[in-house]
């Protein structure tokens, strides 16, 4: 499999494209979220060829994103599940999720809704700021140098 690399540079958005920057690793994440965990699901989910499937799901489990877990011992049989880094991951696809339904779903509106389950309600992610919980955005932020800013891996 050819891809650029991006996890020697010094930026956590090229970092993060370097787990899940091709087009089909969010939409698997995205599956087994939602409950597709096992191979031919996903496949006939996603109308991907099994080869690319099991390349992309080799990945995941190599960048630490998802686990695969045995279901069946007779004969072994597996699924992929969410590990942490895998589940903060898909926080970052809610918020994909958030602007596609603002810019791209016309009029038909989002084809998903998110109900928060300690209200109950349906909502929307919204990027906010750990120490004051106010809205974070391009126009009240600024970008800084941090500690691993002249450090390449």
């Amino acid at each position: 499999m050819q891809r650029t690399q991006f996890g020697h540079m010094a930026c956590s958005i090229a970092r993060t494209l370097d787990v899940i920057g091709e087009p089909w690793s969010p939409l698997i994440l995205r599956d087994v979220w939602v409950g597709i965990r096992r191979f031919d699901a996903m496949a006939a989910d996603l109308g991907i060829s099994r080869k690319v499937l099991a390349e992309r799901l080799a990945w995941l489990v190599e960048s630490g994103v998802l686990a695969r877990e045995e279901y069946s011992a007779k004969p072994p049989r597996y699924e992929y599940v969410l590990t942490e880094k895998g589940a903060q991951l898909c926080d970052v696809l809610v918020v994909m999720a958030g602007w596609g339904d603002r810019w791209l779903a016309g009029d038909a509106g989002a084809p998903v809704l998110h109900r928060h389950h300690t209200c109950g309600r349906i909502a929307r992610a919204e990027v906010c700021c750990s120490e004051c919980g106010e809205p974070l955005g391009v126009d009240n932020v600024d970008v800084l140098p941090g500690p691993g800013a002249a450090v390449a891996g």
